[in-house]
This record gives structure tokens, C-alpha cells and sequence, in this order.
């Protein structure tokens, strides 16, 4: 948002003061720049009248003068914020400027009133109860209509309240003018939760556990392997709020796929005579019990409700192993999911399914379960899932192989005490991010000022992680037991024993979030610059100064600060609302009504996947915390080995890859493809068809699939969605 010469000559004219600092409302202390002085008049004026003529501004410029005489009159060192503002409006009564007094005045306090409402239980409550969007749709995953959502929302709407009375105050009113986003402030910090984490499913089901008054023996074979970890999701989910990862699923159930093998091995022995015939029968029965066990976990975790709410956020990691046991898991999870749920075989939206490819396994047609990633491929023409992640990139990016936590949270590789490599039981302590997008609006097309922007935003965003880690410190094993007690966390603590044990030495993950990459470099170069080098340079620079700070924080603290692309929901909307209230619309900027995401290709173009692919490669090595590409397509279902061929461009270009093909299902008119967004939801092209009960409408959101016909996206999403659904016909 360029400045108008007229506006340039007003903020250099100002005369020189002295060398003072200003105290914010949150105790903040910052150098005293007059400039804001004329901008807030500028604004003020130009809310009045619309433009502005050169009396105007010589009148502004007037005005200014004499506020700025009149504070270095009156304070020598330092001046409080408020103290300014009285000093404007005064000078402003004087001058009968009762009209700029009134703008003025107005916008301050409508800006106290935001800051009181945010944490008014009251207000918020209302809200609630009317309905608003920005409360009830805030998560795309959570159905606003059932109890136990509307009781979690209410307590939410408590936590947030007092979470932002806990939060240092620096910290609190970043967040609240949006200049950062404090993730999950519904439920921290009022309770010292953690986030996302791979569960240690292996120590659990070999070892036993607890939960509630039952004590757990090791299952004896898969069917009661998978209804045990459906037990251990949801305990897990209910007491944290991120999202939890199955890693190697197909290796960690096959030993216990091999105990039906041999119980069915024992039978046939006694009524079968061949070995050969004997050996049949055991694995004919075994593989009808991997297929029961199996499509057991995918009805349980979708008619899973957690205690706040919502299905819990569940990823399967799977695609390594290479026995006939693992062999028939991993082919058991793909045909189920690919069957699809109840009569009118729906799309399931959980559990997320990954698949691990790598060279020598299953990558090429010579490969030993070549045969299974073919199955893969049609399961993501027909589903959107599984995503995949490409073994050696993974390892290249992040340290060690293994699956994200929940969405796209990763670990980095990490080692115990004994040298072994850790990777389950670890978690994410929580995500704090960073609005680039204002930082570029602020800085007016000034490089340098970004520069010197981006380094102030940093030193509050190290607070609120640095606040992050500290808090859930804070919590005792038994304020989740599931966690830290019986498993889910790896290392059994005690009743007296300090959490931090599970966190310090980097064994911990806490994130450093940042949103809007492509509107930073637009507000620099225009909104074409994905080709100009000079500007993806420029971007690629902003990610590398974010991790520069997260590991030199991470080797002050003992921690391990990663920074994540976010996988932004609301946010999308959130930080492009606040900018436009406070700069206005921006082409490319604020007029798209969202932002994007981390560091993805500007979905209203149109680039090949191969394009995107080549044009996204470069960031995660930079941001290794958190990061997925997608890639968008049209009707794949005929058409599998279209996207066999961006899986093998893929291999050694990207870790994570996503797919995006309309799956949208209509039972009226059997129309199969993708269904249009209204303002009533998303529709049938061929017959209107707009039912829940009559139509099948799964769309990404964000890392995980969502039902936006059950659950209504937030404001902006439907808009985004549809342009990256069809940009690529």
C-alpha cells in the first residue's frame, strides 16, 4: 500500500525530537516515532472525507507540529501511550476540529472496546448463543450442532478469557490486534496441555496400560490390537488438543495379525491334513481377520466423540513393511477405506492415511509391493487419502523417518541417552504464528523496515513460544495419566516425577508458525512474482531468518524451536480481516478475503503439478517443523496413472504430498465429481442437490478432509477451496 507523495512530503516535514520511548497498555516500551502520529491523523481524515486535498494535509501537518511541541515539552525520557492520545484530542478540541476529534477519538475507543470484549466471558457467550461464524466454525472439524461441542465451545470461550488474562501482556495484545496468532488459546494456557504427538502404540500394546480403573494386558491378537488403540486415541485426544499419529501401523499390528496365525495354524492342524492345505486355511482366516480388525478401527475412530467435542484428529502412518502380515494390513486399510462407510459408502474423513514410498519397496514396477502402491493410487482417486511421504526426503528434511503428528507437525530426529533413535512417544508443546503478511503491509514497500519489523516480531513471538514451554512444564503427571503414566508418552513417569523429563533436550517440539509467504513477496514485487528470482529469494531468506532465530533459541533454552508451516483454518481469514480493517483493501493482498498458506503457489493461478512441485521444493528444508504440498487435479478416477506420474516427479523433490481431486458424490442424481460452493453450501451441478442426508461433499481443509455440508466452513474457506479444486481443469 503505497503512500501518495502528498502523504510522503507530510511525514518528512515533522521536526526533529527528542530521543524518547513510548510505554504501550502492555508495558512495552518502543521508540517514539512521530511518523504514527500524522498516519493516525492521515486515517482518521481520510475516513471522514475519502481523499484529501493539499490544505488538508498542510492542516494535518499543522496539527502534528503542535501535538509533537507539546510532548517534548512535557516529558523528557519516556511518555505513556495513552498520554499522547489525550494530548491529540485535546489540541484537536482546540483547533474545533470536532470532526477529526470525533474519528479519532471513535477509533481508539472502538480499539479499547475490542481489547475488553476479547476477554468479556459475557460477550463471548453471546455470541455463542447467536451463533456467530467466527465462534462456532472456528475449527472446521467440530459439528457446532451437537451438545458436547456446544458445552466444549462454552468452556473454550472460559479458557480463552482467562488464557488471555494469564498470557504476559506483550503476548496478549500481539494476538489480539493480530500481529501473532497464540494457537488453542481455548485450552492454553488456562490448563498446561500439550499439542499433537506419535503415540508410543508399541510400548503400550507390548507393556499394557491404564485407563480409568482397568488395567490393560498386551492384546493377544489384532482384532483386540486395533479396539485397544481405538481406546488409546481417544483417552489421548481427550487430554490434549492436537492431533495423534499411528507411525508404521502395518509393522506394529503384524505380530499380533501372526498370534490369529497361529491360534488358526493350531486348528487346521487338527482337522487338515497337508501342510500345505493346513497353511492355507490359517492364512485364508488370518487375512478375513486383518480385513474385520481393521475396518473395526476405521468405524471406531469415526464414531469416536472425545471430551472436546469432535472426532479425534488421527493419522496412520503405513507402506514399509514388507512381510505377508504387513503385506495384508497395509492392502486391508486401503480397500476398506476405498469401500467406503455404511450402505451408501461414504467418504471417511478419518483416520488420515499416509503412505511411506521408497526405493526398493514399492516405488517401481520391479519393487516387491509395487502391487500395493497401485492400490494406493486408486484409493487417492476415489478418497483424496492417503497422502504420501517420500522415505528418503523425509529423512533428508527431518533427521529420521517418520510420520507427522496429526496434520503435518514432524519431529526431528532425535536420540535418548543410550544413542537410540526416539521418534514415538514424542510430542509438540504448541504453535505460535507469525502474521508476514502485516509485517510487508507496515513496512509500505521499504525492504529494510521489513527487515527491522520481522526482527521486533521475532523477539515477542520467542516470548510466547519461551510462555508455551514454560506452562506445560508447569503441569503433573496426574493431570493426564494416559500421557505421562501409562505409555502414550514412551517414559513412564511417576506421580512425583517433574513432565519436563519428556520435554527438555529437544525431545519436545514447539513451533514457530508463519502464514502468507506469496502476500509478503506480492507486496514487494506484485502479485506475478513467482517466477522472478529476486523474489522467491526474497521469501526463501524471510523462512531462513525464522529458522536462524528458532535454533539459536533452541540452543539458549534446551528446547527444540521448529518452525511450521501452519496449517491455517481460521486463520486464513482472521489476519486478512484484522489488515483490512486497519490498511484497507490491497490488491493481492487484503482483496482476496484470505490469506495463503505458509508457503504455497497462489491458488488462483494455475501452475501443473509438476510446476508447483518444482516451485515449492525449496522451503521445507527451512521449515522442517511443519510442512505438506498438495497438488490439485481434475476427476482422477479413470485416470490412476496420471497421478502415479506426479508421485515418481515427487520422489526426490518433496517430502509430504497431498492430493486434491473433487470426490463429491450425489444419491439423487448419481452425479460424481465436484459439487459448486452457494451460499447455502456446496451443491450438485447436475440436479441442485444441496441435502447432507443425499449427497456426499469432502473437500481439504487444510491438511485433513472435512464434511463443509455437515459443518459449514469458515467465512473465506469455501471461496479458496473452490479455486484450488478447479484451477488445475
Amino acid at each position: 500500500m503505497k503512500r501518495t507523495d502528498q502523504e510522503m512530503a507530510v511525514l518528512e516535514k515533522q521536526p526533529e525530537t527528542k530521543k524518547m520511548t513510548v510505554i504501550k497498555r502492555d508495558g512495552r516500551e518502543v521508540p517514539f516515532d512521530e511518523q504514527k502520529i500524522n498516519a493516525a491523523l492521515i486515517k482518521a481524515e481520510k475516513k471522514i472525507h475519502g481523499s484529501l486535498s493539499p490544505i488538508t494535509y498542510e492542516k494535518i501537518q499543522s496539527i502534528a507540529e503542535l501535538v509533537i511541541k507539546e510532548i517534548k515539552n512535557r516529558f523528557a525520557n519516556n511518555v505513556k501511550i495513552y498520554e499522547i492520545q489525550n494530548i491529540v484530542e485535546h489540541i484537536l478540541l482546540e483547533k474545533n476540529e470536532y470532526a477529526l476529534a470525533e474519528e479519532y477519538i471513535h477509533y481508539r475507543t472502538k480499539r479499547d472496546f475490542a481489547r475488553s470484549k476479547a476477554t468479556d466471558i459475557n460477550f463471548s457467550i453471546e455470541k455463542l448463543i447467536n451463533k456467530d461464524q467466527s465462534v462456532v466454525n472456528e475449527n472446521a472439524n467440530k459439528d457446532s450442532n451437537v451438545f458436547n461441542t456446544q458445552r466444549d465451545l462454552t468452556a473454550g470461550i472460559v479458557g480463552k478469557s482467562i488464557g488471555l488474562k494469564l498470557l504476559p501482556p506483550h503476548i496478549a495484545n500481539a494476538h489480539q490486534k493480530g500481529d501473532i496468532h497464540y494457537h488453542d488459546l481455548d485450552y492454553h494456557p488456562y490448563t498446561p496441555m500439550t499439542n499433537c504427538c506419535l503415540i508410543d502404540f508399541k510400548g503400550m500394546l507390548n507393556n499394557g496400560f491404564k485407563i480409568g480403573n482397568a488395567e490393560v494386558e498386551s492384546p493377544k491378537s489384532i482384532q483386540t490390537a486395533t479396539a485397544q488403540i481405538s481406546q488409546i486415541i481417544a483417552n489421548v485426544a481427550s487430554s490434549q488438543y492436537g492431533g495423534c499419529s499411528a507411525d508404521r501401523t502395518d509393522e506394529l499390528l503384524a505380530p499380533f495379525a501372526q498370534l490369529n496365525y497361529k491360534k488358526h495354524l493350531i486348528d487346521a492342524k487338527e482337522w487338515i491334513d497337508t501342510p500345505e492345505r493346513q497353511e492355507a486355511y490359517a492364512k485364508a482366516k488370518t487375512k478375513k481377520d486383518i480385513f474385520d480388525a481393521m475396518q473395526s478401527l476405521e468405524y471406531e475412530i469415526n464414531t469416536l466423540f472425545t471430551s472436546n467435542g469432535q472426532t479425534p484428529f488421527t493419522s496412520l502412518g503405513f507402506g514399509l513393511g514388507k512381510n505377508w502380515f504387513e503385506r495384508e494390513i497395509q492392502k486391508a486399510i486401503l480397500q476398506i477405506r476405498i469401500n467406503g462407510l455404511g450402505s451408501e459408502k461414504r467418504t471417511a474423513i478419518f483416520p488420515k492415511l499416509i503412505f511411506t514410498l521408497k526405493d526398493g519397496i514399492n516405488l517401481k514396477p520391479t519393487d516387491p509391493n509395487y502391487d500395493i502402491k497401485q492400490l494406493a493410487l486408486e484409493c487417492a482417486t476415489k478418497r483424496m487419502y492417503p497422502d504420501i511421504l517420500n522415505y528418503d526426503k523425509i529423512v533428508e528434511l527431518t533427521g529420521s523417518f517418520k510420520v507427522p503428528m496429526g496434520c503435518r507437525s514432524f519431529l526431528q530426529g532425535w536420540k535418548d541417552e543410550n544413542g537410540e533413535e526416539v521418534n514415538v512417544g514424542r510430542m509438540n508443546l504448541g504453535v505460535v504464528t507469525l502474521n508476514l503478511p502485516r509485517i510487508a503491509l507496515e513496512a509500505d514497500g521499504d525492504q529494510e523496515k521489513f527487515w527491522q519489523l520481522l526482527s521486533d516480531r521475532l523477539s515477542i513471538m520467542k516470548d510466547a513460544l519461551v510462555y508455551r514451554v514454560e506452562r506445560c512444564k508447569e503441569a503433573i503427571p496426574a493431570n493426564a495419566p494416559i500421557l505421562y503414566m501409562y505409555g502414550a508418552f514412551g517414559k513412564r513417569l511417576s506421580r512425583t516425577d517433574a513432565v519436563d523429563e519428556l520435554f527438555k533436550n529437544r525431545r519436545a517440539t514447539v513451533s514457530l508458525g508463519y502464514i502468507g509467504l506469496y502476500e509478503v513477496a506480492a507486496s514487494f514485487f506484485g502479485g506475478a512474482w513467482e517466477n522472478n528470482a529476486e523474489a522467491k529469494d526474497f521469501t526463501l531468506d524471510i523462512v531462513k531468518k525464522l529458522k536462524a532465530n528458532a535454533d539459536a533459541w533452541g540452543n539458549e533454552y534446551g528446547y527444540h524451536f521448529s518452525v511450521y508451516s501452519t496449517p491455517s483454518e481460521s486463520l486464513t481469514d482472521r489476519f486478512c480481516r484484522l489488515d483490512t480493517e486497519k490498511f484497507g483493501i490491497v490488491e493481492n493482498i487484503t482483496d482476496k478475503e484470505y490469506y495463503t498458506n505458509s508457503f504455497h503457489y497462489d491458488v488462483r493461478k494455475n501452475p501443473t503439478p509438476f510446476e508447483k512441485l518444482e516451485f515449492e521444493k525449496d522451503y521445507p528444508k527451512y521449515c522442517s517443523g511443519g510442512f505438506i504440498h498438495y497438488c490439485e487435479y481434475p476427476v482422477l478416477q479413470q485416470n490412476p496413472k496420471a497421478l502415479e506420474a506426479v508421485w515418481d516427479f515427487a520422489y526426490d523433490k518433496v517430502g509430504y504430498l497431498g492430493t486434491n481431486t473433487p470426490i463429491d458424490h450425489c444419491y439423487q442424481c448419481g452425479f460424481e465429481g465436484d459439487f459448486q460452493p452457494t451460499e447455502r453450501g456446496f451443491e450438485c451441478p447436475e440436479c441442485g442437490n444441496h441435502d447432507p442426508k443425499t449427497c456426499d461433499v469432502v473437500k481439504r481443509t487444510c491438511g485433513y478432509l472435512g464434511n463443509p455440508q455437515a459443518r459449514p466452513m469458515v467465512h473465506g474457506r469455501h471461496k479458496e477451496i473452490s479455486s484450488r479444486v478447479k484451477h488445475m481443469k
